[in-house]
């Protein structure tokens, strides 16, 4: 039996309204006064001197002497200095952040139901919406100053934007608008988090599989547009080529070490850390944007060098990707532990056999299988932890839990 269109409209917005209630209660009613990690306190910092017209630097040194400053990508600290987290100096997430981001997250509800009523019609973006609206890590991420709630909203638009630009046809002037606005919200996503630069060639060769040469081109150019002169600037500033942010190196160096467990970032595994603070002892004086290369040298020699230990520590991360436990997670509460694990439990199978079915199916070309793709390679090439997981797997599972339920209640409608 079909669904009514409007009927199914008021569902979406009715779970929209009850994500935000949801976020904004979180944000406000229990995540209060908690302290600011290192990373909240970098984007912080840098969207301080954004607001006191300083640039895109950081104005204090670090706590403590073998404390990192990491390169960063432009994007979140200039969202948090124009929301107003760069006001003044803040010990625990800004109330203004928290909202703004809330709103933010309401966003991708709409997105992740535009998404699955595509796939599958209105019943299955029914239950996306819903599965979105009260998914617990997508409502918590919302009251951190982490990058992962704005860069999740803004990866789903990107595919959304692409699904309109291939619906419209191949070349036609229309769907070339499209395209180029699909490329230009992928260039904003990459210059929020560097991982999205991995849905570029996928997508790319996606297109090209699908015949589309002519929107894989576009695509690109839309996004070089974007990210093209803050590259520039990079160019100008540290006078080597640094595309978006040097964070990659040390990520990757961390993802690869010797001592890394196939989970988890260096909070996760101290002894990385201490491994991590010997080698910039090691080269003193140098800044992060000079460090990378180094970095990568020093990960790809040893790969170079144990091959086959480097294939058993991405079967790892493979597990670590699909199955929500590790070192990262043992950091945080029974509670949060337990909430995350279960939520990803729940969807993941259910998500998977979505997944399968539409698959399976003859359907348009979907975006949102080259955006969870290059978020999986992202896992397996560096490290994989539920920060990495949130933005872009789970709500791509959650919009194949709706495909999965839609078959089941008899197929698309629509």
């Amino acid at each position: 039996m079909s669904v009514d269109p409007i009927r199914a409209r008021r569902l979406v917005l009715a779970a929209a309204l009850i994500g935000l209630v949801l976020r904004l209660a979180f944000a406000f009613g229990y995540w209060v006064d908690k302290p600011l990690t290192h990373d909240e306190r970098e984007y912080l910092a840098l969207a301080r001197s954004l607001t006191l017209g300083k640039g895109f630097t950081y104005d204090l040194p670090p706590n403590a002497s073998d404390t990192p400053r990491f390169g960063r990508a432009p994007g979140y600290p200039a969202f948090l200095a124009i929301v107003g987290g760069g006001s003044e100096p803040f010990d625990a997430t800004p109330p203004q952040v928290k909202i703004a981001q809330s709103v933010t997250g309401t966003i991708g509800v709409f997105l992740v139901a535009t998404l699955a009523r595509r796939a599958a019609g209105h019943r299955a973006g029914i239950v996306a919406a819903w599965g979105a609206a009260v998914y617990p890590p997508l409502v918590w991420i919302c009251a951190y100053v982490f990058s992962e709630a704005l860069f999740s909203t803004v990866a789903l638009a990107a595919a959304v934007l692409l699904n309109v630009a291939l619906d419209r046809g191949n070349g036609q002037r229309s769907s070339l608008a499209w395209t180029i606005a699909a490329g230009m919200m992928t260039g904003l996503a990459m210059l929020i988090r560097p991982a999205m630069t991995f849905f570029l060639p996928v997508a790319v060769v996606w297109l090209i599989v699908r015949r589309r040469p002519v929107v894989a081109a576009v695509l690109a150019a839309g996004a070089v547009m974007v990210v093209g002169p803050w590259t520039a600037r990079n160019l100008h500033v540290y006078h080597r080529l640094v595309p978006i942010a040097s964070e990659g190196g040390v990520t990757f160096w961390t993802g690869n070490h010797p001592l890394a467990t196939g989970e988890g970032d260096m909070a996760a595994n101290p002894a990385i850390k201490i491994s991590e603070i010997a080698f910039r002892r090691s080269h003193p004086g140098l800044t992060q944007e000079e460090l990378e290369p180094l970095y990568y040298r020093e990960a790809l020699s040893y790969i170079a060098a144990h091959p086959v230990w480097w294939t058993g520590l991405l079967l790892k991360k493979v597990f670590y990707t699909v199955v929500p436990v590790g070192a990262s997670y043992a950091l945080h509460s029974p509670l949060y532990r337990t909430s995350s694990i279960a939520s990803s439990l729940i969807v993941l199978p259910l998500g998977v056999l979505g997944g399968v079915m539409w698959w399976r199916r003859p359907h348009p070309p979907e975006s949102l299988f080259p955006l969870a793709l290059s978020a999986v390679i992202v896992c397996i090439l560096f490290f994989p932890q539920e920060r990495f997981r949130i933005p872009v797997i789970d709500p791509a599972l959650i919009i194949c839990v709706g495909v999965w339920y839609a078959h089941r209640e008899g197929g698309r409608e629509d």
